[in-house]
């Protein structure tokens, strides 16, 4: 589509940004648009600015989360509860749950949901390193917080079973968060309260 636009390069800019979640292609037009209205040093700043973070951001060995190191900050810091991990579909989690200053354990980031719509199987997600972490036996509790829908409730019900073998107690927040929610979008209260008051998992509650 070239949306009347002559210059292939605005058209060549409009698909890179209406390619990213979320963003159509009025939308992409309008930042294309307004690049060209900012001056020369602005826009190679913020191209640099994207490049940098591509090139240094990376994911951490331990949990997944981003980083600049090899190991994130949550992970290295000595005063967080080792024996505490939060599982958490992706980065935003953590960042929701990081804001309620409610949790001061360590987190799992599994990159996603189980969602056979969306051909994303267990084997896609960070669980079978999970499991690992549990088989050492380091870990007294392990929060499942993922998204109360049904993709969510699949994936706290495989990694349940997949955790049964262990010796390790398997709970989730709380119900504060609404069916049908993402953990990213509850407000910090009740997200602190859920993690807070989590119970433990009931897997005649899942699918």
């Amino acid at each position: 589509m070239t949306d009347g636009i002559s210059s292939r390069h605005i058209n060549n800019t409009v698909e890179h940004f209406a390619s990213l979640p979320g963003i159509g292609r009025k939308t992409a037009l309008r930042f294309a648009l307004h690049l060209l209205k900012l001056d020369n040093e602005e826009v190679h700043a913020f191209g640099e600015a994207l490049m940098d973070m591509r090139d240094s951001v990376k994911y951490c060995d331990e949990c997944h989360n981003i980083t600049e190191s090899d190991i994130c900050d949550i992970c290295s810091n000595p005063k967080r509860k080792s024996e505490h991990v939060c599982v958490v579909q992706d980065i935003r989690d953590v960042i929701a749950i990081e804001n309620t200053q409610s949790f001061y354990g360590k987190y799992h980031v599994l990159g996603g949901v189980i969602s056979p719509m969306d051909g994303v199987g267990p084997n896609d997600l960070q669980i079978d390193s999970l499991v690992m972490k549990a088989s050492k036996g380091e870990i007294n509790e392990i929060i499942l917080a993922l998204p109360a829908t049904m993709e969510g409730d699949t994936t706290n019900f495989y990694i349940y079973k997949k955790l049964k073998a262990f010796d390790v107690k398997v709970t989730t927040i709380a119900k504060g968060v609404s069916i049908g929610d993402d953990i990213q979008y509850a407000d910090q209260l009740t997200l602190g309260r859920s993690i807070q008051n989590r119970t433990l998992f009931d897997q005649s509650l899942s699918i």
